[in-house]
């Protein structure tokens, strides 16, 4: 019997807490493009090498990325959601600098 009370209780607060749900809206968090510049010390290697580490592009994507870079002075190299991005732009900056080099990383907002 305390089984089915139970289940009863749980049904009205299931149908209220619905009830909540519905009232509350979600907002989509705002996209942050990273974006690299292009330098005359930074070695295109190691800009794939980041692409590929910290990016989570593949091979051909970070090549094309790089040349892009490389031939337009800056490139987008992803879009992500604030805290995504500027993590993601803080790791290739402290492994750029790390590694000696002067590797320029933004994020700017949508």
């Amino acid at each position: 019997m305390w089984y089915i009370l139970n289940m009863a209780n749980t049904a009205v607060e299931n149908r209220q807490n619905s009830d909540v749900a519905e009232d509350f809206s979600l907002e989509i968090p705002p996209e942050c493009s990273v974006v690299f510049y292009n330098d005359d010390f930074t070695t295109k290697e190691f800009v794939v090498e980041i692409l590929i580490s910290i990016f989570h592009k593949t091979q051909s994507d970070a090549e094309a990325l790089m040349e892009l870079v490389h031939r337009a002075g800056k490139a987008v190299v992803g879009v992500y959601t604030y805290d995504i991005a500027v993590t993601r732009a803080n790791m290739a900056t402290s492994r750029a600098r790390k590694s000696g080099y002067p590797l320029k990383v933004e994020v700017e907002k949508e």
